[in-house]
């Protein structure tokens, strides 16, 4: 089987994780300073505040800037749930705008059509590894006063304009498995503003600054020195890693381009797209999930993100979602993902072409 996703995990960070057990610091220690201080770097940003998933930093985010009860987050509906369930955990609510039909991601149309008195927030997601349209979102944010909170968790590397995503307002990030980069599990937030950087860190501790002095209300959202050092050796790889999606996505294109039916992922001319997907289109007389199922049959793993929209699942309808989103819905019948990450090889790629060509004839 060639798998859809495959963690990437050497000698190198085995022996890291072996250093953090012998030293008995496994908690929170001073290799998650050391990790957030080199991912802030990485992005851009003048801090980073690791927490345990990426979950967790789109509900901290929210939280730090102040994001509650009576307020409105505009998102996408194409995206997994996580994104959306965050504003939820604030008491806010998500109002969603629908897609662009190239890119997937936000469409800042939609988005201006959206905003209310209530509107606070836009949670643009940078999904399959391509930057949203963020010089328009930025412009629209300044223009209306709202804050922006990325969600890159899908977009580790990527950038728009030259400029790291994560660093036009407060990122987000998740380092789950089958990340562009992992730490096993963890997310962060990175930003360049103290006070919600002080902010996000109560509030992943219980909301304490000093031990068992508590200013606020908070969670236990915390990193381990076992996950960051995981981290710190991944985080050294990823534009490796990085470059080899570029390069596999590429070869795929090579090998796919004039097959009937399949419409290529686009790529936005002014974005670093680093290829967390390799997202296609499938427009023929045969449906998506029939072309899935062949792949799969003849041992070529395949992933479907997303199904069914944010707006379209049940537990939203029980909300009362009855929003039209035509893109998204759209969307969620044709695209199929395919394999890209570092471990697979050319032979590998040639095989997904070839295949895709005896069932899309």
């Amino acid at each position: 089987m060639i798998p859809i996703a495959k963690p990437i995990i050497g000698e190198e960070e085995i022996s890291a994780v072996t250093e953090v057990l012998r030293s008995g610091v496994i908690a929170e220690g001073q290799r998650v300073k050391d990790f957030e201080a080199a991912f802030a770097t990485y992005v851009g940003t003048s801090f980073a505040v690791a927490v345990n998933s990426g979950t967790a930093a789109l509900h901290v985010a929210l939280l730090a800037h102040g994001i509650g009860a009576g307020d409105e987050v505009i998102t996408t509906p194409f995206s997994f749930v996580a994104t959306s369930n965050s504003v939820l955990f604030t008491g806010a609510k998500p109002v969603f705008a629908d897609i662009r039909e190239d890119t997937f991601n936000i469409d800042p149309e939609s988005i201006v059509e959206k905003i209310t008195p209530k509107t606070k927030a836009i949670i643009p997601v940078h999904l399959y590894g391509q930057a949203a349209d963020m010089k328009s979102i930025t412009e629209i944010a300044r223009d209306k006063d709202l804050i922006i909170i990325e969600d890159a968790c899908q977009a580790h590397g990527a950038t728009f304009e030259g400029k790291n995503v994560g660093s036009f307002g407060s990122g987000t990030f998740s380092f789950y498995p089958t990340k562009n980069m992992t730490t096993s599990e963890g997310g962060i937030i990175t930003t360049n503003d103290a006070a919600i950087a002080e902010k996000a860190r109560m509030i992943r501790s219980h909301g304490s600054k000093q031990r068992y002095y508590h200013e606020m209300l908070g969670f236990n959202l915390r990193m381990t020195d076992i996950a960051a050092a995981i981290g710190l050796v991944q985080l050294r790889k990823i534009n490796d890693f990085n470059d080899s999606r570029i390069n596999n996505a590429r070869h795929l294109n090579r090998g796919l381009h004039n097959i009937r039916g399949i419409n290529l992922p686009y790529v936005d001319k002014r974005c670093g797209h680093v290829f967390h997907q390799y997202t296609v289109r499938i427009s023929n007389d045969i449906s998506r999930d029939e072309v899935a199922s062949f792949l799969n049959k003849n041992d070529i793993g395949t992933g479907i993100y997303y199904p069914l929209p944010i707006h379209q699942q049940p537990f939203y309808r029980e909300l009362g979602y009855s929003d039209s989103l035509p893109v998204s819905e759209r969307a969620s019948k044709e695209v199929l993902s395919l394999p890209v990450h570092p471990s697979i090889n050319k032979e590998d790629l040639d095989t997904i072409s070839e295949t895709l060509r005896e069932i899309m004839v």
